[in-house]
């Protein structure tokens, strides 16, 4: 999971364009193509049609790369702070980026399981939350361990269940006394010193805390695991305390239209023409010689940016574009991490609850799952249950129908080998690059303006949250209002 970026649990999104394309039976676009069968294509899905190069401006005010969240929250901030010829190119077919939802026989799939937390300030600031119409998960969650399940329970907001889960093995009762004190200590201070403190990993920092082994390897590495696709928790620190903070101010949700209702919602407020889908930027390039910055496309025309351009793509993709440009503010230059996502069609679920269930096991291949229509019923047609699985990694030494197998036969020993052998295989997700590295050292801050009418965005310079994401955007934006 995901804290919708973003997993998540966000915070938050996803795979790679081509992997998705693949899974939708669809071909990759290029500005140059135009082809009338991707016309149709995109259209069917309710999108803009795909963009000759010939029906590109020459020029604008700004241009942004990148149509996920931080190009989007750029692109927002933009327009709010005066700049009204913003251009936003993106080579999907659709907006978002990794947070981004497919339409699968009735069923919404999340591409990699994200949760929203409500507790996020530039979420709250920017996006119109009864509109998303956010549905919470149970506070809390199952943990398989022994054979069974055993419940861990926020006290605050489920005060019986919290009483009667003190006792059960997934740590001591001390371990729960220190999480409530951990949790009531991340809510000081502002969110700019929590994320310039100094760091560990959380393993480190769990084990600094006072933290037993039990609950460290039966709670926190699924449940961090599955936020941050590390299992080790070699995460920085800062980012527990980020989440820890996040979930005591806030509750975990899914959109009702499933998380790509987020990146909608704020696509819908640009102007419809600013946004150009399948459009391919192959570098960009900086101001010079009497000559705006630029992004030059795969056709090999050009469009200037009198202000700048905004790159706001992932950290690997953003090294490529500019070229020497990020060389004096690198992101990070660490290996991403990935997980697989697995939805499969059930008849019911084993439970009405709407809550997460996590392996507390050191076997198996399932890290966690859940049943995103017992939390949101619009995930699945009436009558039909969805089932969402995450792993840690992407398994690639494994065919789809291996993982399939591998999946079933682990989780046939959670609900029963009879039950999920009625589970019908919608669709399978592999995301190489999930996040960017957020092991330390870590700057959460990192400069968005590079000089020369060129300017970088997104989880690679904050966060790696949907929040970060957002962040990100708006600094960007602010930074070439002040240039």
């Amino acid at each position: 999971m995901a804290l919708a970026t973003r997993s998540s649990t966000h915070p938050g999104a996803s795979m790679s364009r081509a992997h998705a394309l693949h899974q939708r039976g669809a071909k990759p676009f290029t500005s140059a193509s135009c082809a009338r069968q991707a016309g149709r294509q995109m259209r069917a899905r309710g999108m803009a049609r795909v963009v000759c190069a010939a029906a590109l401006p020459r020029e604008a005010e700004v241009v942004v790369v990148g149509a996920g969240v931080a190009g989007l929250s750029a692109a927002l901030h933009l327009r709010k702070g005066g700049v009204r010829d913003v251009l936003l190119l993106e080579a999907d077919d659709g907006v978002g980026g990794r947070v981004r939802t497919d339409v699968v026989d009735g069923f919404l799939l999340d591409r990699g399981f994200q949760i929203f937390l409500t507790g996020y300030p530039e979420a709250q600031a920017l996006l119109d939350y009864p509109a998303l119409d956010l549905k919470p998960f149970y506070a809390g969650a199952l943990v398989h361990t022994g054979g069974t399940f055993h419940r861990v329970a926020d006290p605050l907001r489920h005060p019986v269940d919290g009483l009667l889960s003190l006792t059960n093995p997934v740590g001591s009762v001390v371990d729960k006394v220190r999480v409530g004190v951990f949790r009531a200590r991340s809510v000081l201070g502002s969110l700019e010193e929590l994320l310039a403190r100094p760091e560990t990993s959380i393993k480190e920092k769990l084990k600094a805390e006072g933290f037993s082994d039990a609950i460290t390897r039966l709670f926190f590495r699924p449940f961090l695991g599955g936020i941050f696709f590390d299992r080790e928790l070699r995460t920085s620190s800062r980012l527990f305390e980020f989440v820890m903070r996040m979930l005591a101010v806030g509750s975990n949700c899914l959109p009702a239209g499933g998380i790509g209702a987020v990146a909608q919602q704020m696509a819908g407020r640009l102007p419809p023409e600013s946004i150009k889908l399948g459009v391919k930027v192959d570098k960009v390039e900086a101001a010079a010689g009497g000559r705006a910055a630029r992004v030059v496309l795969s056709d090999g025309s050009s469009i200037e940016a009198k202000r700048g351009v905004v790159v706001a793509v992932q950290g690997p993709e953003a090294k490529r574009m500019l070229g020497g440009g990020l060389a004096s503010a690198p992101s990070k230059d660490a290996p991403g991490v990935g997980t697989c996502n697995l939805y499969f069609s059930a008849p019911s679920p084993p439970s009405p609850e709407p809550i997460l269930y996590l392996n507390g096991e050191d076997s198996g291949i399932v890290n966690n799952c859940c049943f995103p229509s017992t939390v949101a019923p619009s995930y699945a047609p009436a009558g039909k249950a969805l089932v969402s699985v995450s792993t840690v990694g992407t398994f690639d030494e494994l065919s789809d129908a291996a993982l399939e197998g591998a999946v079933r036969k682990h989780l046939s020993s959670w609900f029963g080998e009879q039950a999920v052998a009625g589970w019908s295989l919608l669709r399978v997700y592999r995301i190489p690059f999930a996040q960017p590295n957020q092991a330390p050292p870590t700057n959460f801050t990192r400069p968005v303006a590079l000089g020369a009418g060129l300017f970088v965005c997104g989880d690679h310079r904050d966060s790696a949250t949907l929040d970060g994401a957002i962040k990100s955007g708006r600094r960007a934006a602010e930074a070439v209002i002040s240039a």
